[in-house]
């Protein structure tokens, strides 16, 4: 199940955030949405989206969201079912994307 959340750093940010974008961030996203046949912040990081209830469909939404929020815009290579898997995996994206570091 769900990990505590991050506690600021001493620069105030999210210490467990990547290329700026937090677990947390993610949740908000999946929460808001109704994707989910289950609560996002009843989650772990590494749980199974698709297993939560996340359709192909909730994922092409979850990913146009992800690309409104963050100014972003996902590369062919990451649009696979991996990409979205877990809240792990989606922020690895988006971090790679955010720092220019994707990868598929």
């Amino acid at each position: 199940m769900r990990q505590a959340a991050s506690q600021p750093t001493v620069d105030g940010t999210a210490g467990d955030s990547a290329g700026g974008v937090t677990p947390d961030d993610i949740r908000a996203l999946l929460r808001d949405s109704g994707w989910l046949t289950v609560n996002a912040d009843d989650l772990s990081d590494e749980d199974d989206l698709y297993a939560a209830g996340l359709t192909s469909h909730g994922s092409v939404n979850l990913m146009l969201a992800l690309e409104e929020r963050f100014d972003i815009e996902f590369p062919e290579q990451l649009l696979r079912r991996r990409t979205f898997e877990s809240i792990k995996a989606i922020r690895e994206a988006v971090a790679g994307i955010l720092d220019g570091t994707a990868v598929s």
